[in-house]
């Protein structure tokens, strides 16, 4: 866990929920394409997933909207992204230019 990781745990109050190593994450492939605003919401892990998915712009129900990304390639797709990876299932947060906004959903399916 970096820094700026701890930081955002501490500053929400949650204990850091630290992703596993060679895990992926759900990516809409607009994100690299530098998309705003990004999103972020984090479900239940799985076997090789680590319960993130991060799209850009609006949300689609289109089953090939997100891929599957090996979570070291994430810093090359959405360093912006790096900060948030430590929140636990059930938190989100969405950001932009100059606005940051992080919460937990009670109503995501855990």
């Amino acid at each position: 866990m970096n820094e700026s990781q701890q930081r955002l745990c501490d500053k929400y109050g949650v204990k850091p929920y630290p992703c596993v190593d060679g895990s992926k994450i759900g990516i809409s492939l607009n994100v690299k394409e530098g998309v705003q605003p990004i999103h972020g919401l984090r479900c239940e892990p799985t076997v090789d997933t680590c319960g993130w998915y991060i799209w850009a712009g609006d949300w689609s129900d289109d089953p090939d909207f997100f891929n599957p990304l090996h979570l070291e390639h994430l810093p090359e797709w959405c360093s912006q992204s790096l900060p948030f990876l430590q929140l636990p299932p059930g938190w989100r947060f969405l950001i932009a230019p100059d606005y940051e906004d992080v919460w937990f959903d009670e109503n995501l399916q855990l």
